[in-house]
């Protein structure tokens, strides 16, 4: 269970508009109040200020004194400030660093960026070279975490390069250099590739036991241990576990713990001493919500949810099942959330339910597809093989006159690996397309359900009848416009936001005959939006308008509003609200609960995948924020809908 672009990193060139934006950072910090240190534990201030007059350099040093209140983003606020205000830039790279961890931690991904990349900028204006390396690493960590593979490789490997150059690497290098290991390997781990990954977790091993660091230790174990159980080879994986287990259980380390058991219990399904597995992971996910990261969560209900299925009890399992869902879905963790699926697909398979199980594997390869993509897979390969090649040639020309064979032999070696790495990828998919087809094999029936098209019809048909032929030509021609420009656009990744707010425009017309014309529609554009230049993905605002009107104004009576404003705050993001004046999300939800046959629309779950596969290509990720509305009398008086679709 288990596009290529280019970033643009920091240079020491720009230092005066990171001076800049510094400077407004600690203005911003004095007059907001909070360096003063209220509100901060006196031992906590005294250790603070203790470690600042020493001006301590070492990264592990400053790591070790700030652990006991590393968690608290209150304490490590002040920290960071009280480090600029002080000029002791270590202290602030690492809060800063410490602070996007935190933030990482519980699924704020947004801002743990930021953080890291703060640090990064600190980092390289004191040109330091070992906070510019541990900062680089981290965005390595918070890139991976999320998914966009490209991005996560280029600033690993930049740190690793860095690090590399460095004559006389200090402890802090050394220790970056296994992080960067560690990191590559997670990502080819996540690519599937796992003998790859364990040749990365490998390196970063033999400079964690030369660095006597037991928790590097236990990571790289735990990784590995992964990667033998994806491999089928369950008894090296357990004893590899047990390696870990052994070092966390002396670091007192809960989060290594908990992974380790959840990979533990993963065997112990495989071994088919499945009530083994349920009796580790109930005390395991008691202990995940006591650690509160909602990664681990997730992932310990659906080991939990697989347990049961295998088990045959089919509630339990769906209900761990969904938790993990929902969790995966709330905090966009993909790689969570494709395992989710791939779940319910088994537990409905199981349960002889083919259509349903068909309907969620589809969904699992989707949301596989946009982590797993060829892009990313070509971009690691070339980006393997490249560095492979520059260390064979910077080799082979120190030793060509002795001998010339080895040329010939790396450049076969490279094209054998070229081939492997082809066709790993091609089983893969031919893997996905056989349980696919298995599936729809089994399947009872399978219906299609155009409800918008029929009623659509249905409408004008009713203008027909009632001899209204001119609303009847009318509509019929908004109708088959609409239905020209869907099935354009739907062949394209990305059109014109002008585009996409005529065929919202159609949409809502055609719509408004089945409200009797209720419907109070306004779009509301800013003037420095330029909709002819700027590309959205396409059709990704009709499911939030559909979802006003069904869910907020059809029960609703008297005036019925939809305001659709596009602006941006920043020059990163485009922002663009849904606002309805309709009964709220409550009293929405009481209905649908209430009817007897309850109509699930999957349209926002799949718009959100596409904004997700849309962001994989960007620096930054989408956002969608639903905002209940509340008059005067604090009475429900509608919902807004903000997404945050990345430029940039």
């Amino acid at each position: 269970m288990q596009s290529q672009i280019t970033y643009a990193f920091s240079s020491p060139l720009s230092l005066i508009p990171r001076l800049v934006r510094l400077a407004i950072y600690l203005f911003l910090s004095l007059i907001s109040g909070h360096v003063s240190g209220q509100n901060i534990d006196a031992s906590v201030k005294r250790t603070i200020d203790s470690l600042i007059s020493k001006g301590t350099t070492s990264i592990k040093e400053i790591e070790k004194v700030i652990k006991p209140f590393e968690m608290d983003t209150l304490q490590m606020d002040y920290f960071v400030k009280a480090s600029a205000l002080k000029n002791y830039m270590p202290g602030q790279v690492v809060g800063l660093n410490k602070l996007g961890v935190r933030y990482r931690l519980v699924s704020k991904f947004n801002k743990s960026i930021e953080k890291h990349k703060q640090a990064l900028e600190s980092a390289q204006i004191s040109k330091n070279v070992d906070l510019e390396i541990y900062s680089l690493n981290m965005l390595g960590v918070i890139y991976e975490r999320i998914d966009a593979i490209t991005a996560a490789l280029d600033y690993t490997y930049e740190a690793l390069d860095l690090a590399q150059k460095q004559p006389k690497p200090s402890i802090n290098i050394q220790q970056s250099i296994s992080h960067s290991y560690h990191n590559i390997g997670q990502i080819n781990r996540i690519l599937g590739q796992y003998d790859l990954a364990t040749q990365q977790f490998k390196k970063a091993l033999e400079i964690e036991e030369s660095l006597k660091n037991k928790l590097g230790l236990a990571i790289n174990y735990q990784n590995i241990g992964e990667c033998q159980e994806a491999q089928g080879m369950l008894e090296d994986a357990l004893q590899t576990y047990d390696k870990a287990m052994t070092l966390n259980n002396e670091l007192h380390y809960l989060r290594g713990k908990i992974i380790c058991n959840n990979g533990i219990a993963h065997i112990y399904v495989h071994q088919k001493e499945t009530q083994k597995a349920v009796n580790l992971l109930q005390n395991t996910l008691l202990d995940a919500k006591k650690h509160g990261e909602h990664t681990l969560i997730a992932a310990v209900h659906l080991t939990l949810g697989w347990a049961l299925t295998e088990l045959k009890e089919f509630d339990k399992a769906e209900e761990n099942l969904r938790l993990g869902l929902e969790l995966s879905s709330t905090y966009n963790l993909q790689r969570t959330r494709a395992d989710a699926y791939d779940l319910l697909s088994d537990l409905w398979a199981k349960k002889g339910d083919y259509e349903k199980a068909l309907k969620y594997f589809r969904t699992s390869l989707d949301v596989k597809s946009q982590i797993k993509n060829n892009n990313n897979v070509r971009y690691v390969y070339s980006s393997i093989i490249k560095r492979d090649n520059e260390k064979s040639l910077n080799s082979m020309n120190q030793q060509l006159r002795k001998n010339n064979t080895r040329l010939l032999v790396s450049g076969i070696v490279i094209a054998l690996l070229s081939g492997i790495f082809y066709i790993l990828y091609r089983q893969y998919q031919l893997k996905n397309d056989k349980k696919l087809l298995t599936l729809e094999q089994s399947m009872l029936r399978s219906q299609m359900n155009p409800h918008f098209l029929f009623n659509s019809l249905n409408s004008i048909k009713l203008y027909i009848i009632n001899n209204e032929q001119k609303n009847a030509v009318h509509y019929l021609n908004k109708f088959s416009k609409l239905v020209r420009k869907i099935l354009e656009s739907s062949s394209m990744r990305e059109i014109p936001l002008a585009e996409e707010l005529e065929t919202v425009e159609l949409y809502m017309n055609i719509e408004n005959i089945r409200f009797s014309n209720e419907i109070d529609f306004n779009v509301h554009v800013e003037e420095d939006i330029e909709v002819h230049t700027i590309r959205i993905p396409s059709l990704i605002l009709q499911p939030f308008l559909e979802n006003a009107l069904w869910h907020g104004l059809s029960s609703k009576k008297g005036e019925k509003k939809i305001e659709l404003h596009i602006y941006k705050k920043t020059k990163d993001y485009l922002d663009i609200s849904i606002t309805d004046n309709g009964i709220g999300r409550e009293a929405a939800e009481r209905i649908k609960q209430n009817k007897v046959l309850k109509r699930k629309s999957v349209g926002i779950e799949i718009t959100k995948e596409r904004l997700a596969n849309f962001s994989k290509d960007l620096l930054n990720t989408f956002d969608v924020e639903f905002v209940d509305l509340y008059d005067e009398n604090n009475e429900p008086s509608g919902t807004k809908v903000i997404l945050h679709i990345p430029m940039t």
